[in-house]
């Protein structure tokens, strides 16, 4: 098993009603990736899609994926693609329990978001997630 010491919240940049399928299909022929950016994901509805086994890498955070579980809300921008925690109360949930039990898993990770590393300039996931799960 990998030495996991961050659980890394995101999100997709996109409209909630996005399809995981189209994501992965532009990880794979936009950015050329092998891998997925997220070892799981969250639709709209709350269900918990895992995109890729926690014992392998993913795409989330460059330079860090060696040490991370990425998981990400299908959503986080505005009509005009501005960032906005787009969270349904569903998504909210689903995300604090899938925390709550990859926390129990490897309680030394710490929770935080994408843009809480050194040198990412974007606002993914588009709220505090360091501060919403510091009681984990």
């Amino acid at each position: 098993m990998r030495n996991i010491n961050y659980l890394v919240v995101h999100c997709t940049a996109t409209q909630p009603d996005v399809k995981i399928e189209s994501i992965k299909r532009y990880w794979k022929e936009n950015l050329k990736w092998k891998s997925p950016g997220y070892h799981y994901m969250i639709k709209a509805d709350g269900e918990i899609v895992n995109t890729l086994p926690i014992d392998q890498v993913s795409n989330g955070v460059a330079g860090w994926n060696s040490q991370i579980i990425n998981i990400s809300y299908i959503g986080g921008v505005d009509k005009n693609n501005q960032p906005k925690d787009t969270r349904t109360v569903e998504q909210k949930a689903s995300l604090l329990k899938l925390l709550k039990e990859l926390k129990s898993k490897f309680p030394k990770a710490k929770i935080q978001g994408h843009r809480d590393f050194p040198n990412v300039h974007k606002a993914c996931p588009s709220f505090d997630a360091k501060k919403e799960y510091s009681g984990i």
